[in-house]
Protein backbone atom coordinates (compact mmCIF):
# COMPACT_ATOMS: atom_id res chain seq x y z
CA UNK A 1 0.00 0.00 0.00
CA UNK A 2 1.12 3.59 -0.95
CA UNK A 3 1.57 5.12 2.33
CA UNK A 4 0.10 8.79 3.30
CA UNK A 5 3.50 10.26 3.21
CA UNK A 6 4.48 9.43 -0.22
CA UNK A 7 1.12 11.16 -1.76
CA UNK A 8 1.48 14.31 0.48
CA UNK A 9 5.47 14.33 -1.73
CA UNK A 10 3.41 14.98 -4.76
CA UNK A 11 1.63 18.41 -3.48
CA UNK A 12 2.25 20.94 -5.67
CA UNK A 13 0.81 23.07 -3.06
CA UNK A 14 2.41 22.94 -0.11
CA UNK A 15 1.25 25.53 2.97
CA UNK A 16 3.49 27.52 4.80
CA UNK A 17 2.40 27.97 8.14
CA UNK A 18 0.50 31.63 8.96
CA UNK A 19 2.82 32.03 11.34
CA UNK A 20 5.37 32.39 9.00
CA UNK A 21 3.98 34.40 6.98
CA UNK A 22 3.60 38.64 6.80
CA UNK A 23 0.57 40.92 5.57
CA UNK A 24 1.50 43.81 4.46
CA UNK A 25 -0.17 47.18 2.77
CA UNK A 26 1.27 47.00 -0.33
CA UNK A 27 0.34 43.99 -0.54
CA UNK A 28 -3.22 44.35 0.30
CA UNK A 29 -3.27 47.14 -2.43
CA UNK A 30 -1.88 45.15 -4.93
CA UNK A 31 -4.12 42.07 -3.97
CA UNK A 32 -7.18 44.46 -4.51
CA UNK A 33 -6.07 45.84 -7.85
CA UNK A 34 -5.57 42.33 -8.68
CA UNK A 35 -8.98 41.16 -7.21
CA UNK A 36 -10.14 43.95 -10.17
CA UNK A 37 -8.41 43.46 -13.00
CA UNK A 38 -9.58 39.97 -12.57
CA UNK A 39 -13.05 41.30 -12.90
CA UNK A 40 -12.41 43.28 -15.42
CA UNK A 41 -10.45 41.10 -17.91
CA UNK A 42 -12.80 37.85 -17.26
CA UNK A 43 -15.96 40.26 -17.96
CA UNK A 44 -14.17 41.45 -21.50
CA UNK A 45 -13.31 37.78 -22.05
CA UNK A 46 -16.95 37.00 -21.38
CA UNK A 47 -18.27 39.53 -23.57
CA UNK A 48 -16.36 38.21 -26.73
CA UNK A 49 -17.20 35.04 -26.04
CA UNK A 50 -21.14 35.98 -26.04
CA UNK A 51 -20.43 38.46 -28.99
CA UNK A 52 -21.34 36.76 -32.73
CA UNK A 53 -19.02 36.89 -35.01
CA UNK A 54 -18.70 36.44 -38.68
CA UNK A 55 -17.08 35.44 -41.58
CA UNK A 56 -18.27 36.26 -45.31
CA UNK A 57 -17.43 35.20 -48.88
CA UNK A 58 -18.50 35.54 -52.35
CA UNK A 59 -19.00 32.75 -54.63
CA UNK A 60 -20.48 32.27 -58.21
CA UNK A 61 -24.28 32.13 -57.58
CA UNK A 62 -25.82 28.42 -58.19
CA UNK A 63 -29.15 28.88 -58.24
CA UNK A 64 -30.84 26.45 -60.61
CA UNK A 65 -32.43 27.34 -64.04
CA UNK A 66 -36.09 26.71 -62.64
CA UNK A 67 -35.85 28.89 -59.65
CA UNK A 68 -37.74 32.15 -59.73
CA UNK A 69 -37.75 34.96 -57.78
CA UNK A 70 -40.60 37.09 -56.65
CA UNK A 71 -41.09 40.95 -56.90
CA UNK A 72 -43.11 42.59 -54.33
CA UNK A 73 -44.88 45.74 -54.67
CA UNK A 74 -46.78 48.71 -53.96
CA UNK A 75 -46.76 51.69 -56.21
CA UNK A 76 -49.21 54.14 -56.46
CA UNK A 77 -50.28 56.35 -59.61
CA UNK A 78 -52.09 59.53 -59.00
CA UNK A 79 -52.73 60.54 -62.77
CA UNK A 80 -53.40 56.34 -63.63
CA UNK A 81 -56.86 55.37 -64.03
CA UNK A 82 -57.21 51.70 -62.94
CA UNK A 83 -59.46 50.96 -65.53
CA UNK A 84 -56.28 51.02 -68.09
CA UNK A 85 -53.32 50.23 -65.84
CA UNK A 86 -51.39 47.13 -66.55
CA UNK A 87 -48.31 45.32 -65.19
CA UNK A 88 -46.29 43.63 -67.61
CA UNK A 89 -42.79 41.64 -67.37
CA UNK A 90 -40.58 40.94 -69.79
CA UNK A 91 -36.58 39.56 -69.90
CA UNK A 92 -33.69 39.29 -72.02
CA UNK A 93 -34.69 35.30 -72.72
CA UNK A 94 -37.59 37.00 -74.78
CA UNK A 95 -40.49 36.24 -71.98
CA UNK A 96 -43.04 38.92 -72.62
CA UNK A 97 -45.84 38.43 -70.42
CA UNK A 98 -48.30 41.18 -71.19
CA UNK A 99 -51.13 42.40 -68.45
CA UNK A 100 -50.59 40.07 -64.98
CA UNK A 101 -53.60 40.05 -63.37
CA UNK A 102 -53.33 36.68 -61.22
CA UNK A 103 -51.48 38.14 -58.64
CA UNK A 104 -51.98 41.82 -59.09
CA UNK A 105 -54.70 43.95 -57.40
CA UNK A 106 -55.75 47.40 -58.09
CA UNK A 107 -57.45 50.13 -55.96
CA UNK A 108 -58.58 53.33 -57.46
CA UNK A 109 -57.11 56.76 -55.32
CA UNK A 110 -57.93 60.29 -54.48
CA UNK A 111 -55.08 62.68 -55.47
CA UNK A 112 -53.96 62.07 -51.61
CA UNK A 113 -53.10 58.60 -52.29
CA UNK A 114 -56.28 57.43 -50.49
CA UNK A 115 -58.77 54.49 -51.35
CA UNK A 116 -61.78 55.36 -52.69
CA UNK A 117 -63.56 52.11 -52.53
CA UNK A 118 -63.06 48.43 -52.69
CA UNK A 119 -60.31 46.23 -54.91
CA UNK A 120 -61.41 47.38 -59.04
CA UNK A 121 -62.12 44.87 -60.68
CA UNK A 122 -61.13 45.00 -64.40
CA UNK A 123 -63.02 43.69 -66.95
CA UNK A 124 -62.81 40.98 -69.55
CA UNK A 125 -61.56 42.75 -71.99
CA UNK A 126 -62.77 40.29 -75.19
CA UNK A 127 -59.73 39.78 -77.62
CA UNK A 128 -61.12 40.59 -80.34
CA UNK A 129 -64.02 43.34 -79.91
CA UNK A 130 -66.96 42.80 -83.20
CA UNK A 131 -67.94 46.05 -85.26
CA UNK A 132 -69.71 47.12 -87.84
CA UNK A 133 -68.56 45.29 -91.15
CA UNK A 134 -69.87 48.91 -93.02
CA UNK A 135 -67.94 52.37 -92.56
CA UNK A 136 -70.50 53.77 -94.97
CA UNK A 137 -71.46 56.99 -93.40
CA UNK A 138 -74.56 58.14 -93.22
CA UNK A 139 -76.20 61.32 -93.38
CA UNK A 140 -77.27 62.66 -90.17
CA UNK A 141 -76.09 61.81 -86.59
CA UNK A 142 -78.03 60.39 -84.20
CA UNK A 143 -76.04 60.84 -81.10
CA UNK A 144 -76.66 64.18 -79.04
CA UNK A 145 -73.45 66.64 -79.05
CA UNK A 146 -72.79 66.78 -75.15
CA UNK A 147 -70.33 69.34 -73.84
CA UNK A 148 -69.34 71.54 -70.71
CA UNK A 149 -72.67 73.50 -71.23
CA UNK A 150 -75.34 70.80 -71.92
CA UNK A 151 -73.81 68.04 -69.72
CA UNK A 152 -75.55 68.47 -66.65
CA UNK A 153 -78.81 69.64 -68.28
CA UNK A 154 -79.22 66.38 -70.18
CA UNK A 155 -78.02 64.34 -67.13
CA UNK A 156 -80.67 65.48 -65.08
CA UNK A 157 -83.34 64.67 -68.03
CA UNK A 158 -82.79 61.11 -68.49
CA UNK A 159 -82.90 57.87 -66.31
CA UNK A 160 -80.03 56.30 -68.96
CA UNK A 161 -77.39 58.42 -70.82
CA UNK A 162 -74.87 56.47 -72.74
CA UNK A 163 -72.11 58.80 -73.68
CA UNK A 164 -69.18 58.24 -76.49
CA UNK A 165 -66.27 59.83 -75.00
CA UNK A 166 -64.00 60.15 -78.83
CA UNK A 167 -60.93 61.42 -80.29
CA UNK A 168 -61.84 62.29 -83.61
CA UNK A 169 -57.67 60.87 -84.55
CA UNK A 170 -58.34 58.07 -83.00
CA UNK A 171 -58.58 54.53 -85.33
CA UNK A 172 -61.01 52.71 -82.66
CA UNK A 173 -63.14 55.80 -82.58
CA UNK A 174 -63.55 55.78 -86.32
CA UNK A 175 -64.96 52.47 -86.27
CA UNK A 176 -66.80 52.93 -83.95
CA UNK A 177 -68.92 55.96 -84.99
CA UNK A 178 -70.98 54.49 -87.42
CA UNK A 179 -72.05 51.75 -85.13
CA UNK A 180 -72.51 54.27 -82.18
CA UNK A 181 -75.14 56.67 -84.88
CA UNK A 182 -76.95 54.04 -86.17
CA UNK A 183 -77.61 52.48 -82.52
CA UNK A 184 -78.40 56.53 -81.68
CA UNK A 185 -81.05 56.62 -84.59
CA UNK A 186 -82.81 53.26 -83.79
CA UNK A 187 -83.19 54.01 -79.86
CA UNK A 188 -84.45 57.69 -80.58
CA UNK A 189 -86.97 56.24 -83.30
CA UNK A 190 -87.85 53.76 -80.71
CA UNK A 191 -87.92 55.50 -77.75
CA UNK A 192 -88.57 59.39 -78.16
CA UNK A 193 -86.07 61.38 -75.68
CA UNK A 194 -89.02 64.70 -75.64
CA UNK A 195 -92.01 61.97 -74.91
CA UNK A 196 -90.18 58.44 -73.54
CA UNK A 197 -86.87 60.01 -71.44
CA UNK A 198 -85.62 56.80 -70.37
CA UNK A 199 -82.53 56.99 -72.44
CA UNK A 200 -80.45 59.10 -74.59
CA UNK A 201 -77.42 58.07 -76.89
CA UNK A 202 -74.46 61.36 -76.26
CA UNK A 203 -70.96 61.85 -77.45
CA UNK A 204 -68.62 63.88 -76.70
CA UNK A 205 -65.14 64.98 -78.39
CA UNK A 206 -62.44 65.15 -76.04
CA UNK A 207 -60.58 67.23 -78.46
CA UNK A 208 -62.69 70.12 -77.55
CA UNK A 209 -63.78 69.06 -74.23
CA UNK A 210 -60.51 68.24 -72.76
CA UNK A 211 -61.70 69.65 -68.94
CA UNK A 212 -65.11 67.62 -69.38
CA UNK A 213 -63.07 64.11 -70.55
CA UNK A 214 -60.68 64.88 -67.64
CA UNK A 215 -63.29 65.47 -65.06
CA UNK A 216 -64.57 62.01 -65.58
CA UNK A 217 -61.02 60.35 -65.86
CA UNK A 218 -61.20 59.29 -69.75
CA UNK A 219 -57.56 58.64 -70.05
CA UNK A 220 -58.14 55.70 -73.20
CA UNK A 221 -60.44 56.25 -76.35
CA UNK A 222 -63.09 55.51 -77.01
CA UNK A 223 -64.28 55.23 -73.42
CA UNK A 224 -68.23 54.42 -73.45
CA UNK A 225 -69.58 55.80 -70.18
CA UNK A 226 -73.18 54.80 -68.92
CA UNK A 227 -75.00 57.04 -66.71
CA UNK A 228 -77.67 56.20 -64.69
CA UNK A 229 -80.63 58.07 -63.24
CA UNK A 230 -78.81 61.53 -64.20
CA UNK A 231 -78.09 63.83 -60.90
CA UNK A 232 -79.89 61.92 -58.32
CA UNK A 233 -77.13 59.59 -57.66
CA UNK A 234 -74.09 60.98 -56.66
CA UNK A 235 -70.95 60.07 -55.54
CA UNK A 236 -68.85 61.29 -52.49
CA UNK A 237 -66.56 63.37 -55.06
CA UNK A 238 -69.62 65.06 -57.03
CA UNK A 239 -69.38 62.77 -60.40
CA UNK A 240 -72.34 61.22 -61.38
CA UNK A 241 -72.02 57.58 -60.30
CA UNK A 242 -71.60 55.51 -63.92
CA UNK A 243 -70.17 52.08 -65.67
CA UNK A 244 -67.70 51.62 -68.58
CA UNK A 245 -69.02 49.37 -71.46
CA UNK A 246 -66.40 46.55 -72.30
CA UNK A 247 -68.72 45.04 -75.08
CA UNK A 248 -68.49 44.69 -78.53
CA UNK A 249 -68.93 47.69 -80.86
CA UNK A 250 -71.55 46.50 -83.40
CA UNK A 251 -74.70 47.66 -84.04
CA UNK A 252 -76.73 44.61 -82.69
CA UNK A 253 -74.57 44.13 -79.46
CA UNK A 254 -75.15 48.04 -79.26
CA UNK A 255 -78.56 47.95 -78.98
CA UNK A 256 -79.74 44.51 -77.16
CA UNK A 257 -77.20 46.49 -74.53
CA UNK A 258 -79.31 49.44 -74.87
CA UNK A 259 -82.58 47.41 -74.43
CA UNK A 260 -81.17 45.62 -71.44
CA UNK A 261 -80.77 48.89 -69.84
CA UNK A 262 -84.25 49.91 -70.28
CA UNK A 263 -85.72 46.29 -69.79
CA UNK A 264 -85.54 47.49 -65.88
CA UNK A 265 -87.00 50.51 -66.16
CA UNK A 266 -89.94 49.56 -68.15
CA UNK A 267 -90.93 46.87 -65.88
CA UNK A 268 -90.96 49.17 -63.19
CA UNK A 269 -87.46 48.22 -61.62
CA UNK A 270 -87.86 44.54 -61.27
CA UNK A 271 -84.32 43.33 -61.64
CA UNK A 272 -82.78 41.52 -64.92
CA UNK A 273 -80.25 39.59 -64.17
CA UNK A 274 -78.14 39.36 -67.19
CA UNK A 275 -75.71 36.11 -67.48
CA UNK A 276 -72.75 38.14 -69.24
CA UNK A 277 -72.67 41.59 -68.49
CA UNK A 278 -70.59 43.44 -70.54
CA UNK A 279 -70.65 46.77 -68.32
CA UNK A 280 -68.59 47.25 -64.59
CA UNK A 281 -68.72 50.32 -62.58
CA UNK A 282 -66.41 52.79 -63.85
CA UNK A 283 -63.18 54.07 -61.75
CA UNK A 284 -64.44 57.01 -59.56
CA UNK A 285 -61.32 58.87 -59.76
CA UNK A 286 -57.98 58.98 -62.27
CA UNK A 287 -55.67 57.35 -59.68
CA UNK A 288 -54.91 53.90 -58.78
CA UNK A 289 -52.69 52.09 -56.32
CA UNK A 290 -51.42 48.57 -57.96
CA UNK A 291 -49.99 46.19 -55.22
CA UNK A 292 -49.17 42.19 -55.88
CA UNK A 293 -46.41 40.89 -56.87
CA UNK A 294 -44.47 38.78 -60.12
CA UNK A 295 -42.22 35.78 -60.36
CA UNK A 296 -39.35 36.76 -62.36
CA UNK A 297 -36.18 34.39 -63.44
CA UNK A 298 -32.94 35.37 -62.76
CA UNK A 299 -31.81 37.30 -65.75
CA UNK A 300 -31.67 40.74 -66.89
CA UNK A 301 -35.32 42.13 -67.22
CA UNK A 302 -37.98 44.75 -66.78
CA UNK A 303 -40.60 45.25 -64.50
CA UNK A 304 -43.88 48.18 -66.44
CA UNK A 305 -46.48 50.00 -65.60
CA UNK A 306 -48.18 51.62 -68.26
CA UNK A 307 -51.69 52.15 -69.88
CA UNK A 308 -52.62 49.77 -72.40
CA UNK A 309 -55.91 48.53 -74.27
CA UNK A 310 -56.62 46.25 -77.31
CA UNK A 311 -59.62 48.08 -78.52
CA UNK A 312 -58.62 51.84 -77.15
CA UNK A 313 -56.43 54.83 -78.31
CA UNK A 314 -54.62 56.85 -75.72
CA UNK A 315 -53.36 60.41 -76.18
CA UNK A 316 -49.86 60.30 -74.98
CA UNK A 317 -49.64 64.10 -74.85
CA UNK A 318 -51.97 63.85 -71.49
CA UNK A 319 -50.63 60.28 -69.78
CA UNK A 320 -48.61 61.55 -66.25
CA UNK A 321 -46.83 58.31 -64.94
CA UNK A 322 -45.80 60.21 -61.66
CA UNK A 323 -46.00 57.86 -59.39
CA UNK A 324 -45.33 57.42 -55.38
CA UNK A 325 -43.11 53.54 -53.91
CA UNK A 326 -44.58 52.48 -50.70
CA UNK A 327 -42.76 48.63 -50.95
CA UNK A 328 -40.85 47.19 -53.66
CA UNK A 329 -38.54 44.72 -52.46
CA UNK A 330 -37.20 40.83 -54.18
CA UNK A 331 -37.42 37.61 -52.54
CA UNK A 332 -39.76 36.17 -50.04
CA UNK A 333 -40.71 38.83 -47.67
CA UNK A 334 -39.07 38.35 -43.92
CA UNK A 335 -41.08 38.72 -41.11
CA UNK A 336 -39.44 41.54 -38.79
CA UNK A 337 -38.49 39.15 -36.12
CA UNK A 338 -36.56 37.40 -38.55
CA UNK A 339 -34.82 40.34 -39.98
CA UNK A 340 -33.85 41.30 -36.04
CA UNK A 341 -31.96 37.43 -35.48
CA UNK A 342 -30.60 38.13 -38.38
CA UNK A 343 -29.30 41.76 -37.86
CA UNK A 344 -27.58 40.16 -34.76
CA UNK A 345 -25.24 38.52 -37.20
CA UNK A 346 -25.07 41.15 -39.61
CA UNK A 347 -26.19 44.47 -38.74
CA UNK A 348 -26.27 45.98 -42.34
CA UNK A 349 -28.23 42.85 -43.14
CA UNK A 350 -32.05 44.60 -44.31
CA UNK A 351 -30.80 47.74 -45.04
CA UNK A 352 -31.00 48.11 -48.71
CA UNK A 353 -33.37 45.21 -49.42
CA UNK A 354 -36.26 48.04 -49.89
CA UNK A 355 -34.32 50.86 -51.17
CA UNK A 356 -37.20 52.39 -53.02
CA UNK A 357 -39.29 52.76 -50.24
CA UNK A 358 -41.00 56.07 -49.69
CA UNK A 359 -39.77 57.43 -52.81
CA UNK A 360 -42.02 59.55 -54.97
CA UNK A 361 -41.44 60.86 -58.75
CA UNK A 362 -43.35 63.67 -60.03
CA UNK A 363 -43.82 64.53 -63.80
CA UNK A 364 -44.20 68.13 -63.65
CA UNK A 365 -43.64 68.47 -67.30
CA UNK A 366 -45.85 68.72 -70.10
CA UNK A 367 -44.03 66.31 -72.35
CA UNK A 368 -44.01 62.90 -72.56
CA UNK A 369 -41.60 61.58 -70.15
CA UNK A 370 -41.09 57.86 -69.17
CA UNK A 371 -39.73 57.47 -65.79
CA UNK A 372 -37.16 54.74 -65.31
CA UNK A 373 -35.78 53.19 -62.23
CA UNK A 374 -32.16 50.66 -62.95
CA UNK A 375 -32.01 48.23 -60.05
CA UNK A 376 -28.92 45.72 -59.25
CA UNK A 377 -29.64 43.23 -56.80
CA UNK A 378 -27.03 40.60 -54.71
CA UNK A 379 -28.62 37.94 -53.36
CA UNK A 380 -27.08 37.23 -49.77
CA UNK A 381 -27.11 34.08 -47.84
CA UNK A 382 -26.72 33.94 -44.21
CA UNK A 383 -25.46 30.79 -42.16
CA UNK A 384 -26.83 30.90 -38.29
CA UNK A 385 -25.44 29.08 -35.61
CA UNK A 386 -28.36 26.68 -35.35
CA UNK A 387 -27.35 26.17 -39.50
CA UNK A 388 -30.73 28.12 -40.52
CA UNK A 389 -30.16 28.99 -44.33
CA UNK A 390 -31.93 32.54 -45.03
CA UNK A 391 -32.17 34.03 -48.02
CA UNK A 392 -32.23 37.70 -48.39
CA UNK A 393 -31.87 40.25 -51.61
CA UNK A 394 -30.80 43.60 -51.48
CA UNK A 395 -29.95 46.48 -54.50
CA UNK A 396 -28.92 49.25 -55.44
CA UNK A 397 -31.29 52.03 -57.12
CA UNK A 398 -30.52 54.96 -59.66
CA UNK A 399 -33.98 56.67 -61.44
CA UNK A 400 -33.84 58.82 -64.32
CA UNK A 401 -36.66 61.29 -66.39
CA UNK A 402 -36.50 60.31 -69.86
CA UNK A 403 -38.54 61.70 -72.86
CA UNK A 404 -40.81 59.30 -74.38
CA UNK A 405 -42.17 59.28 -77.96
CA UNK A 406 -44.89 56.23 -77.30
CA UNK A 407 -47.20 55.81 -74.23
CA UNK A 408 -45.27 57.31 -71.11
CA UNK A 409 -44.53 53.96 -68.58
CA UNK A 410 -42.76 53.58 -65.33
CA UNK A 411 -39.85 50.85 -65.96
CA UNK A 412 -37.90 48.88 -63.53
CA UNK A 413 -34.88 47.62 -65.39
CA UNK A 414 -33.89 44.62 -62.99
CA UNK A 415 -30.01 42.92 -63.10
CA UNK A 416 -29.12 40.36 -61.07
CA UNK A 417 -25.87 39.79 -60.00
CA UNK A 418 -24.00 36.53 -60.79
CA UNK A 419 -22.22 36.68 -57.32
CA UNK A 420 -23.67 36.14 -54.21
CA UNK A 421 -22.47 36.64 -50.86
CA UNK A 422 -22.48 34.21 -47.76
CA UNK A 423 -22.53 35.62 -44.25
CA UNK A 424 -21.79 32.60 -42.27
CA UNK A 425 -21.63 32.74 -37.92
CA UNK A 426 -18.75 31.09 -36.80
CA UNK A 427 -19.24 29.19 -33.41
CA UNK A 428 -16.79 30.03 -30.48
CA UNK A 429 -15.34 26.92 -28.37
CA UNK A 430 -16.45 27.18 -24.57
CA UNK A 431 -13.21 25.20 -24.17
CA UNK A 432 -11.11 27.87 -25.29
CA UNK A 433 -13.13 30.37 -23.45
CA UNK A 434 -12.44 28.26 -19.82
CA UNK A 435 -8.75 28.23 -20.92
CA UNK A 436 -8.42 32.38 -21.34
CA UNK A 437 -10.46 32.64 -17.99
CA UNK A 438 -8.02 30.51 -16.13
CA UNK A 439 -4.80 32.21 -18.20
CA UNK A 440 -6.48 35.46 -16.77
CA UNK A 441 -6.84 34.51 -13.24
CA UNK A 442 -3.37 32.75 -13.20
CA UNK A 443 -1.53 35.69 -14.99
CA UNK A 444 -3.03 38.29 -12.88
CA UNK A 445 -2.27 36.79 -9.86
CA UNK A 446 1.38 35.63 -10.98
CA UNK A 447 1.99 39.24 -12.20
CA UNK A 448 0.86 40.46 -8.60
CA UNK A 449 2.95 38.50 -7.01
CA UNK A 450 5.98 39.19 -8.86
CA UNK A 451 5.28 42.67 -8.61
CA UNK A 452 4.63 42.78 -4.53
CA UNK A 453 8.36 40.39 -4.49
CA UNK A 454 9.53 43.73 -6.34
CA UNK A 455 8.07 46.07 -3.83
CA UNK A 456 9.02 44.49 -1.05
CA UNK A 457 12.98 43.35 -2.10
CA UNK A 458 13.37 47.76 -2.62
CA UNK A 459 11.59 48.49 0.76
CA UNK A 460 13.88 45.73 2.29
CA UNK A 461 17.13 47.45 0.35
CA UNK A 462 15.81 50.55 1.43
CA UNK A 463 15.45 49.78 4.75
CA UNK A 464 19.31 48.52 4.84
CA UNK A 465 20.69 51.85 3.31
CA UNK A 466 18.84 53.69 6.34
CA UNK A 467 20.34 51.79 8.64
CA UNK A 468 24.03 51.86 6.77
CA UNK A 469 23.75 55.48 7.24
CA UNK A 470 22.95 55.80 10.71
CA UNK A 471 26.59 53.81 11.74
Amino acid sequence: MVSTSKIKSVDFYRKIPRDLTEASLSGAGLSIIAAFSMMLLFGMELNNYLTVSTSSSVVIDKSSDWEFLRIVFNISFPALSCEFATVDVNNILGTNRLNITKTIRKYSIDPDLKSTGSEFQSAPIPKVIKHDDKIDEERGEGAVILNARNFDRIAHHHQILAINFYAPWCHWSSRLKPSWERTAKFMRARYDPEKDGRILLGKVDCTEEAELCRSHHIQGYPSIRIFRKGSNVRVDNGQFEHESYYGDRDTVSLVKTMENLIAPIALENKSNHMTDDPKIPAPLTGGCRIEGFVRIKKVPGNLVFSARSGAHSFDASQMNISHVISHLSFGKKLSPGLISDIQKVQPYIGESNDKLNGQTYINRWDENVTIEHYLQVVKTEVMTRSRKLVEEYEYTAHSSLVESHTIPAAKFHFELSPMQVIVTENPKSFSHFITNVCAIIGGVFTVAGIVDSILQSTMRLVKKVDLGKHF
